[in-house]
């Protein structure tokens, strides 16, 4: 299943906040995946230099994991596909 990596905005004075903003993906993602759209959340990755901080969703599309950015307010920049190396590896 494809990757996507869900762009958002994190100021550094908000970072603590990212405990609960992984919780929110996860639970949307598992809704999302109950009612019969395969979609999972696999982690956050925060870069507080550009206070940027991505979500990596596995899902059918990129819709589908901006559906869930959405449902877990996380309030996307931007969706893409990704392509980790480690799947590369397999």
């Amino acid at each position: 299943m494809p990757n996507y990596l869900v762009e958002t905005y994190l100021s550094r004075g908000l970072a603590g906040e990212r405990a609960s903003r992984e919780r929110r993906p996860r639970s949307a993602a598992e809704q999302l995946a109950e009612g019969g759209t395969p979609v999972r959340f696999d982690r956050s990755i925060y870069v507080p230099e550009d206070e940027i901080c991505f979500f990596v969703f596995d899902a059918p599309s990129g819709r589908d994991a901006a559906l869930a950015a959405q449902r877990a307010e996380l309030d996307p920049i931007r969706v893409v596909e990704v392509v980790s190396s480690r799947k590369e590896l397999s």
